[in-house]
């Protein structure tokens, strides 16, 4: 195992994205969360994109899962779909490298390409972002240093029994990431087998957080009309 992923254990690692439009978009101020994070406790960062990366390296000494997201003809985003996006954001300063590592990838280099040439050219390990239990364990068996839950269906809260069956099923590290809001949440994971886990929204997008509490207050003047 790289010495690198080994500082990641039993940690929370904050994932420090903006989207276009919002109004925490841009590198200065995703070095600000990600210092944030760091003074907070946190074992790494998840970032994405080369300007942000750089930046993000050069205020944290926290270790970095970068991305870089791309969008194909149809405008799905993929995650580090090519060995030229992972070779950029480890010259940005990723410390690993995080890839869409769905069994089904119409678009981009095949996950087996990127893992490799991380391994042997950047030297660098690869965390493979997936949706279900078949694609870690496909992931794994390429060679994946860790296996992620980031693209799981989150929708109604954190997948337990997912994470549960991966933990189960490959003996690399298995980091649980999507839909975790409560730090009860992050335990549970910890407690099912987590290796560490990623935690973004609930923590750096305040718009977003701000929202879901206007939702709660909604709905409850909702309840009280009736």
């Amino acid at each position: 195992m790289y010495p690198i992923v080994e500082k990641l254990k039993g940690g929370l690692i904050v994932s420090c994205q903006a989207h276009d439009g919002e109004p925490l978009h841009g590198p200065v101020l995703m070095a600000a969360m990600a210092y944030s994070a760091e003074l907070g406790g946190a074992s790494g960062i998840r970032a994405n994109g080369v300007d942000d990366i750089a930046l993000i390296r050069r205020t944290v000494r926290l270790p970095i899962i970068g991305i870089l997201k791309e969008r194909d003809q149809l405008g799905r985003v993929w995650i580090t779909p090519t060995v030229d996006a992972a070779e950029a954001i480890v010259a940005a300063g990723s410390n690993i490298v995080a890839t869409h590592a769905t069994r089904e990838k119409p678009f981009g280099d095949r996950v087996e390409e990127i893992i490799d040439a991380c391994h042997n050219r950047l030297n660098v390990p690869v965390m493979a972002d997936c949706a279900t239990l078949s694609d870690a364990i496909a992931a794994a068996e390429a060679g994946a240093d860790i296996v992620a839950t980031t693209l799981s269906d989150s929708k109604n809260g954190p997948d337990f029994g997912l994470l549960e069956r991966i933990v189960q099923s490959v003996t690399c590290p298995v980091i649980a990431e999507g839909g975790y809001w409560y730090p009860e949440q992050v335990v549970k994971a910890l407690d099912c087998g987590a290796y560490a886990v990623v935690v973004g929204t609930a923590i750096t997008r305040p718009r977003e957080i701000t929202r879901r509490y206007v939702e709660f207050i909604q709905r409850r003047q909702c309840k009280g009309l009736k």
